[in-house]
Formats: C-alpha cells, structure tokens, sequence
C-alpha cells in the first residue's frame, strides 16, 4: 500500500488512498497513515467512513495507536516487538496512549510476554498510570509496568479480609512482580494469610459541597453606620481562592460569614456593616433591632429600583430617591440581615423536649 505525505493531495491520490481503504490493502499501520493523511488533508471523518467503510471510532483508534507505536520506535525495542505490532495489535497501542514513551515500550513487551488482550492491558495502563503519580517511588518497586501492577495487588490485598480475593491478589502480584523486592513483599503476604484483620478500617468521613450555599462567603466588616467614606473605601476587597473559598486577612480585618445565596456570590465587591432597621428608609414596622447590611461597593450606579448607601454630612447612611442622586454613592444595598430570633431558639427547645 503507498504511502503520500504531502501536505495537499492530488484528487488522483486521494481516490488512491480511498480504493486502498475500502479494499483494505496492506496492514493496519498502512490504514492508519492513509487515514491520517486524507484527515489532515480536509476529509471529514464521516466522509471516510462512507467512502471506505472506515468508522469514525475506528480511524481514531488506529490513527491513535500508530501514534503510540511510532514513539515507542524512539525507544528502540526489541526487533520482535516492532515486527509483532507491525502486524496487530493497535487494540493494545491504543490503551497505552496516555503514558510516557518509556512506559509504552514496557507496556507494549508486557503485553506480548503475558499475551494480554485490550481490556487486560488498559487495567495494566491506569496501574502504570498511578504508580508513576506517586509523589514518591515505593521501595522494592520497580518504574515497570509488571511491578506497577504488583504494587496495586500487594496494597489492595493487605486491606482485604476476604481470604479468597486477598489470595487471588496476591497471585496476581506474584504473576506481574518483575523485582526481587516486589516478589519478596508479596510472597510475604502469603505466610501471613492466617493474621488477616477481622475488621476493616472504618469509612472514610467524606463530606461534598454541593450546592453554592453550602459555602459560605467571607465578608470584610466595616463597623457601625454612620461611617465616613473614608472608611468604607479604607476597607480591603476579599478575593477568595480555590474550591474552598480561602481567603487571605489584612492584620486587624474583621469578618462575616454569611450564606452562599445568590444575591451575595454576584457582588463583585460585598462588605457588611450594621445599622438599627428603624434608621432605614421605608423600614417595616415592629421593634428595632441590629441588622447587618451587605453593600456592594462595586455598584455606584444610580436607579430607582435600589437603596445605596451614600455619603451625607454626618456619615454613610442608606438612601433611596425617585431621582438621581447628587451626593456620593458608595454602593449598592444587596440585602438586609435580621439575626435569628430568641423565640425560635425557645421553639426549637421546646420541640426537641416534647
């Protein structure tokens, strides 16, 4: 079967390429190049399937592991192993392609000295893969594929209590071990069938934030109104990192937690402060009591669907008007906190008694 390499293709050897296909000329590795080349070469992998038979799964799995097989050349393996995978086997290849070139040709000899067929040797691969994630080499382990096999049963098995699967572990492990090390470690094991626990170790106390309010987020506290704008600009943003929300506090900086709820994780800059609800503007009726404010200061944009808290004579204070208004604004009003009432806390003592 030939080969073309040109960037562009002639149409006469693109329908070369197409008959070889369909007629399945020459070996897999053929295959392979004609797909890769008519694909670089602007055809559409649905195109190739209907001009050649060739499914889209297939031109990805053999172009994969020709891939594979050309990295493992430039590890220089025996002459057996190129000649064997020249023939077949890019099942094998392709379970090895998220591995490093060293650890393809091992693999790939592995896969022939054991007669591994694909779904024995992608349990081989995700060991490998594991093993050489280690942030430390095991000792008496080997960086070989056989012993990163041997290292996963000798593990496993010492956490087993059933004799059974510990036992079939263990003959695993022995059967892949390729180090004097990992076969003594493992056959270790085997005069110590008698001393399995009689209790596995307890579950692990994992716990998953799943929603957003499950997080809380970390408020900078700016104090009591009225404050001067000073003050309210003096105070620090908060920039939270990673998955859990970690924040980095100035010396001095107080803080608030407060719910994940929407309206708090869509402020770009939230800080809180307290106030008495009856100094509010159109405050509700009842006894007054402290309330925590959550202003976003990133938000100074006037309109007349939101309170802000503005600067006045005698300190920030929140504010609304109907129109646009002249003196400073500081930030948006996000929401009003009351704290949990007294009576609930009786109510839910009370409940808990009966």
């Amino acid at each position: 079967m030939r080969e073309f390499t040109p960037t562009t293709l002639s149409e006469e050897e693109r329908q070369e390429l197409l008959g070889q296909l369909r007629r399945k000329e020459g070996r897999w590795l053929a295959w392979a190049r004609a797909c890769q080349t008519l694909l670089k070469n602007g055809l559409d992998p649905q195109t190739l399937f209907e001009a050649t038979g060739f499914e889209p799964i297939q031109q990805n799995q053999i172009t994969v592991a020709m891939q594979v097989y050309d990295s493992i050349l430039r590890q220089d393996p025996p002459a057996h192993v190129r000649e064997t995978y020249q023939e077949w086997g890019s099942d094998l290849l392709y379970e090895l392609r998220e591995l490093d070139q060293e650890q393809r040709s091992l693999c790939a000899q592995l896969a022939l000295e054991r007669k591994l067929d694909a779904d024995q040797i992608r349990e081989v691969a995700k060991a490998t893969k594991d093993f050489c994630r280690l942030p430390k080499q095991p000792e008496n382990f080997d960086r070989h594929p056989g012993d990163a096999v041997a290292h996963q049963c000798w593990r496993l098995a010492q956490e087993r209590t059933d004799l059974t699967e510990r036992s079939r572990l263990i003959a695993r492990g022995l059967q892949f071990a390729q180090s004097a090390g990992a076969r003594a470690l493992i056959e270790a094991l085997l005069l110590d069938l008698s001393g399995v626990p009689s209790r596995k170790p307890p579950m692990l106390p994992i716990y998953r934030l799943e929603t957003e309010e499950d997080l809380p987020r970390l408020l900078p506290f700016a104090g009591t109104l009225p404050l001067s704008s000073s003050q309210i600009e003096a105070i620090a943003a908060v920039e939270a990192e990673g998955p859990f929300g970690l924040v980095s506090s100035p010396q001095g900086q107080q803080w608030l937690a407060l719910p994940g709820w929407q309206a708090i994780l869509t402020a770009e800059d939230p800080i809180a402060c307290l106030e008495q609800i009856d100094r509010l503007p159109n405050a509700p009726e009842g006894p007054t009591e402290a309330v925590v404010l959550v202003v976003d200061r990133a938000d100074r944009d006037w309109d007349a669907d939101h309170f802000f808290l503005v600067e006045q004579a005698e300190g920030a204070r929140i504010q609304w008007s109907p129109s646009a208004i002249a003196a400073p604004i500081l930030g948006r009003l996000v929401l009003i906190l009351r704290p949990k009432r007294v009576l609930d806390e009786a109510r839910d003592r009370n409940t808990l008694a009966v």
